[in-house]
């Protein structure tokens, strides 16, 4: 089994995390989001994984120590000039072969039953299968409209409130048989919702959609990224651990952190490896990244620290802030809400910063 990772984006939305890591490699509870999905690939049988990029794979490069540790081979293919959602993946099934692929995305959170969704699309001799999830507001989200054996009958994009004949959506997980592109020939940008699906329906092709009941969640903003901790730590997403990670009630917390006794933490929070939490510190709804630093009598709540971030004593910081790696803010200082603090800048001592401010290095 092969799986295509889309994994093209820049991330702007996450900055300052993805100033210093492409999204794939964003830590997700201690572990980066793609050691998780590895892992996953390789309990249904997946012995290679290509990830489809920009036009730089030197970011990438961890992840091939991320799938040796999993027991996948990976590779990483770049594109000068964006291909769009499908035009990666159709260069990367050029040539003969009859494999069927898994398609994922690089920054979605599921627990999706890879097997259960191919031994779908071969029961069905499908050309493609879409895994479809339910969402209660279809308006930002494509619509595939489904029969009862599950064959995609149309696709509605984005139905305002009160037109909406359905409430699945695309998933963003494929499994696509070789003959999917056999219509569209050629090797440059082409768009699977836009082009590549809507073209399998007109001509007649068996496409499947297979809704799935349990956690879905696009990780691209910072609000999402904490929810998606959260779900994690609750068990509402089931999502393998790093061996070090302890859960607790709500806290997931890396067995080579420190936090202190008097320390109070009121789930969900993250705490990785080597990072400190002082005495008195209070934190809720936070993810510490490894090496971050919470000092004495700090209030931080809403907030995700990067690799090395350090919030100084007394300081509060609270309400959707992102500190980059190795950020500072300084002691007493107040900063939020929306704030962002890039990597390696500093907030000077019992400065007041929000809200929605980004401070630069």
């Amino acid at each position: 089994m092969r799986a295509l990772v889309l994994a093209g984006g820049a991330g702007t939305r996450l900055r300052p995390l993805t100033d210093t890591r492409p999204k794939p490699l964003v830590p997700l509870v201690g572990a980066p989001f793609a050691a998780g999905l590895l892992r996953r690939l390789a309990d249904v049988g997946c012995e290679r994984a290509t990830f489809l990029v920009s036009d730089d794979a030197r970011p990438f490069a961890p992840l091939q120590h991320l799938g040796e540790a999993s027991g996948i081979a990976v590779d990483i293919a770049t594109e000068e000039t964006p291909l769009d959602t499908a035009g990666a993946v159709r260069r990367a099934l050029a040539g003969p072969g009859t494999e069927v692929v898994l398609v994922a995305n690089g920054d979605i959170l599921t627990d999706l039953d890879f097997a259960a969704l191919m031994a779908a699309h071969a029961q069905a001799g499908a050309t493609a299968t879409l895994a479809l999830a339910r969402v209660p507001d279809t308006r930002s989200f494509g619509v595939v409209v489904t029969g009862e054996s599950g064959q995609v009958q149309r696709f509605v994009e984005k139905p305002p409130p009160g037109t909406e004949v359905a409430d699945t959506i695309n998933a963003g997980t494929y499994v696509l048989d070789p003959a999917a592109f056999a219509a569209f020939p050629g090797d440059g940008p082409l768009s699977f919702e836009r082009e590549v699906f809507p073209g399998l329906l007109d001509a007649g092709a068996r496409m499947l959609g297979v809704v799935h009941e349990g956690y879905w969640a696009d990780l691209g903003t910072p609000a999402r990224l904490r929810e998606a901790h959260a779900a994690v730590i609750a068990g509402r997403c089931r999502w393998p651990l790093g061996a070090q990670m302890v859960l607790d009630g709500g806290i997931a917390r890396h067995e080579d952190a420190v936090v202190d006794d008097a320390a109070g933490l009121a789930g969900p929070v993250t705490v990785s490896g080597r990072a400190r939490v002082e005495n008195a510190a209070r934190l809720h709804d936070v993810v510490l990244g490894e090496d971050a630093f919470v000092g004495r009598d700090a209030v931080v709540e809403e907030a995700i620290l990067g690799e090395g971030a350090e919030i100084g004593d007394g300081a509060r910081v609270t309400g959707d802030v992102v500190l980059g790696d190795g950020a500072v803010v300084g002691e007493g200082a107040q900063v939020g809400p929306g704030v962002r603090i890039q990597a390696g800048a500093a907030v000077e001592p019992r400065a007041r910063i929000g809200p929605d401010t980004e401070v630069e290095a």
